[in-house]
């Protein structure tokens, strides 16, 4: 046979932006072989029908954590299903490029990605043990190639790992480097991006902290690294034609422009490609949004000349929350004291609830904005807080609780029902006679929920991106570039796995011309900024494909499609999406590694997906 697959009559969406035709697709030696109409049937080992179904290049997922995950599962299965076959990892400043990096009683994963993404230790410690059997960023890249990989992965230059290799944990969070320490920094990054890294990643976001004694209270080490520092670094990308992800240091609009104005060839010579997170309609700021799309104008404009690309997540913003711990607490300085200890202490978290001065901080904090006229009412009034947690129990909705009737109800109605001294059911009024701690207020009774029953308590509550049009402007908008799934991190609180069905859904409502537009925002776009060499249907490219069924997308009800799962091999549970019919068929170098709600038999048997480099960088190397 001429052929190994021949996908027949599907319409075809290229990835460069061009309206999508019907043709067929053959497939050969796990590459596109042939495109057209009418393709002859007989020279294909196996035909498929693709009638009605939209086929493209895989999907990239370009802000992932799966850096872990990758280590335990390299089928990366929750993405392959929803038809994504690269990923980008190793962003927000955290990776594994240098191993395990372990000294003595530190241990630099756990301690960096506990808290940062909400990670059990447990899972990290299993993951560093892997990262035990490399020591710098060639045997990383190495032993990525030895993974049967479903995938393609995307491994970036961290840089709080970067500062631990130069500095040693302890004094990279403690202090500035030495000029020979810096330096040392500089050839280190300098090194992995001549091996083909395919960028560098940083974060300023000003409430991600260690996790380990004794540095519960000290943030990342990237959070130390000064604008001069993060500055004699990127140049290091900007030479190498590579691309630096970074997040904002959100409170300080002045700090956000003068760090992300290092994308701009105007100021610096040459310009260096960027990418941030996130743009998104938060509800307690309805300005972020707006300045976002104003930011990455102006730094795209031919007065600064840079190459910005800020990610909006294409999903309603909707976070789970065990208890206390959640990624939104780490925002607020009264929260955060709750996320300081252990998962598994309870006995901690009780005794910081029941300490008099944290109650009245809390309180103080609970209550800010909400009384009285000064500032924070004004801003709260005006819609421009600064948290993102809108702290009104109204939003806080229990997802499962020990008491069984609290399951889907806000969490107002049982304080309205605690005040009124009116439990629904018997179990609840055995629950309200439990809570002892003094309660006069909704500060009190959210505090006495909290010691009462910890992490058993699982709620939810939306931070952004709840009015669809609001969303859809942001996803469509050409300066903008999807992004920030956070696949692979913060396993019980958040599930965007399908955060590029939900795009190309987004797109449908506004018609082909845009389902064409965001497919190339989903494939070739992103690939060309990385350098990589994937997001394409031309002959000879690998046979990275997913066909979806517009039909099942246009119904599909993602926040309806989200489940719990039992994952061996974390050892714990999971949230997940689930889109049933939405995607019927992927392959990764001409395997099926997906097909009718089922799992392809090569995939996690075989390497499908390559550890990518940066083929700009490469080149360049060479080209010296």
């Amino acid at each position: 046979m001429k052929w190994d697959i021949l996908i027949c009559s599907a319409t075809v969406f290229d990835g460069t932006g061009a309206q999508g035709s019907i043709e067929d697709v053959a497939i050969a030696d796990g590459v596109i072989a042939a495109r057209g109409q009418g393709l002859d049937k007989e020279d294909a080992a196996r035909v498929i029908d693709g009638e009605g179904l939209w086929l493209m290049p895989g999907l990239l997922d370009i802000h992932t954590h799966y850096d872990l995950e990758v280590e335990l599962d390299p089928r990366l299965p929750e993405s392959v299903r929803h038809g994504t076959t690269t990923v980008v990892m190793s962003n927000c400043s955290l990776g594994l490029t240098f191993g395990a990096q372990r000294t003595g009683t530190q241990d630099p994963i756990v301690d960096c990605f506990a808290r940062v993404e909400n990670m059990p230790k447990h899972i990290l410690q299993r993951a560093a043990e892997r990262a035990e059997a490399w020591s710098d960023s060639a045997g990383y890249l190495e032993h990525l190639d030895t993974l049967p990989l479903g995938p393609n992965v995307v491994p970036l230059v961290p840089h709080s790992m970067l500062r631990i290799e130069a500095m040693g944990l302890q004094d990279s969070v403690t202090r500035d480097p030495s000029p020979k320490e810096l330096a040392r920094m500089e050839e280190l990054l300098d090194t992995a991006l001549e091996q083909g890294y395919a960028g560098f990643s940083t974060d300023a976001l000003p409430f991600h902290y260690l996790a380990n004694d004794p540095n519960r209270r000290v943030k990342i080490p990237t959070q130390f690294g000064t604008l001069a520092e993060i500055k004699r670094l990127v140049d290091r990308v900007r030479e190498h034609d590579a691309v630096w992800q970074a997040t904002p240091p959100k409170d300080s609009p002045l700090d956000t422009l003068r760090t992300f104005s290092l994308t701009s060839g105007r100021l610096h010579g040459k310009p260096v490609r960027l990418t941030a997170v996130a743009a998104m309609d938060v509800v307690t700021n309805k300005s972020l949004g707006l300045m976002g799309r104003v930011l990455a104008r102006l730094l795209n404009s031919k007065a600064v000349d840079g190459r910005f690309k800020l990610q909006t997540l294409s999903a309603p913003f909707k976070v789970w929350s065990e208890g206390p711990v959640t990624p939104l607490a780490e925002e607020i300085p009264e929260l955060r004291r709750l996320n300081e200890p252990d998962l598994e202490d309870r006995d901690a978290r009780a005794r910081i609830i029941r300490d008099p001065e944290f109650r009245r901080a809390f309180k103080a904090m609970w209550w800010s904005g909400k009384r009285g006229s000064n500032t924070a009412r004004l801003k709260r009034l005006l819609g421009i807080e600064n948290h993102t947690l809108t702290r009104d129990l109204k939003d806080m909705i229990i997802e499962r609780a020990p008491v069984n009737n609290w399951a889907g109800e806000p969490m107002s109605h049982i304080h309205k029902r605690f005040t009124e001294n009116a439990p629904a059911t018997p179990e609840e009024a055995t629950a309200f006679a439990e809570l002892t701690t003094p309660i006069e207020d909704q500060a009190d009774f959210f505090l006495a929920l909290l010691e009462r029953f910890d992490t058993d308590l699982y709620w939810w509550t939306y931070a952004a991106n709840t009015d669809p049009d609001r969303l859809a402007d942001l996803v469509l908008d050409p300066w903008l570039i999807p992004g920030f799934s956070d696949s692979g991190a913060h396993i019980v609180n958040m599930a965007f796995y399908d955060v590029n069905l939900r795009a190309l859904q987004i797109a449908k409502t506004r018609g082909l011309d845009a389902v064409a537009f965001t497919v190339r925002r989903l494939t070739r776009e992103p690939a060309e900024f990385f350098g990589l060499d994937t997001g394409t249907l031309e002959i000879g490219a690998q046979a990275d494909v997913t066909l979806v069924d517009p039909r099942a997308l246009e119904t599909y009800n993602s926040e309806e499609n989200v489940t719990s799962q039992w994952r061996e091999v974390f050892e714990h549970d999971q949230l997940v999406n689930r889109a049933p019919g939405v995607v019927p068929l992927v392959l990764i170098r001409g395997a099926i590694v997906w097909e009718n709600e089922a799992y392809g038999e090569t995939l996690g048997e075989v390497a499908l997906g390559r550890a990518l480099r940066n083929r700009r960088a490469v080149a360049n190397q060479r080209g010296h």
